[in-house]
């Protein structure tokens, strides 16, 4: 069993939802990136995602975006992420690593050579927005000799016929994007999410997890009740843009509001 399948398993058993936290690698410098990843563990995070830096992250919103340009400054490259996963696996070889990004960046990897890295580094799962399942079947085989989960998207326009495509390409979950638009844009509407949800239920018995909107505890707690994961991206990662220049207060920054989601779904 993957971490992440063993994950929410124990999470189930506990009638708990996992909270899952998005920072990009090498945000607002490589130096600091896996001691965040530590502070996100004891702050209540049950799976970490990291963001690969890309020139031209087409999903994400100005938030991350700029989280992307500031790793970059750095020039953070995929080998740099696997090497910070792979410091962050010597004090936790429980918590699993998703890792978030685009096709580009694999594609010059190659394939093969990007999944056998992931894995040897103690990555867990890998979502590439910018591939859809119809023209994933290579980099599904290439991660599914390496087991490592393909995590994929679910829109609020997805079909029926288009959700059951993505229920036999992904594995370890499926991560609904609640809005149209891009990460930390726009307002949620809960009961819009909860019928999507349940439209995806009828073609999976997946985790579902959610993201793209969640800014706030409140937020966080009421998601907790419709969805198997809380995903929470732009609401961290402008903490740690108003404190770049201060790297040393991230992590506190970072642990209360994810302290306060946690406590918030924890109470539902």
């Amino acid at each position: 069993m993957s971490r992440i399948s063993a994950c929410f398993s124990d999470l189930k058993r506990r009638n708990r939802t996992a909270l899952l936290p998005f920072i990009t690698a090498g945000d607002p410098h490589p130096d600091v990136t896996v001691d965040l990843m530590h502070d996100l563990v004891e702050a209540g995070a049950d799976i970490i995602e990291l963001g690969v830096p890309f020139s031209d992250p087409m999903a994400d919103g100005p938030v991350i975006q700029r989280a992307s340009e500031r790793a970059l400054e750095h020039h953070v490259s995929l080998h740099d992420v696997f090497s910070m996963v792979r410091q962050f696996r010597e004090g936790n070889n429980t918590t699993p690593v998703i890792l978030m990004g685009y096709l580009n960046p694999i594609e010059v990897m190659g394939y093969a050579e990007f999944a056998k890295g992931a894995a040897e580094a103690g990555v867990d799962g890998v979502l590439t927005v910018d591939i859809p399942p119809e023209e994933s079947h290579d980099l599904i085989q290439a991660l599914r000799a390496e087991e490592l989960d393909a995590i994929y998207l679910a829109a609020p326009t997805s079909h029926r016929q288009r959700l059951e495509l993505i229920a036999e390409a992904a594995s370890g979950f499926i991560y609904y994007v609640s809005l149209k638009g891009v990460t930390g844009s726009a307002n949620l509407v809960l009961d819009e999410v909860a019928a999507k949800l349940q439209e995806i239920r009828e073609v999976t018995d997946m985790p579902l997890g959610v993201g793209f909107g969640i800014k706030d505890a409140k937020m966080a707690a009421a998601m907790s009740k419709i969805a198997d994961a809380v995903v929470v991206g732009s609401a961290l990662v402008s903490r740690i843009e108003a404190n770049a220049s201060k790297p040393d207060k991230i992590g506190a920054e970072l642990k209360q509001l994810l302290q306060e989601m946690r406590e918030a779904m924890d109470d539902e």
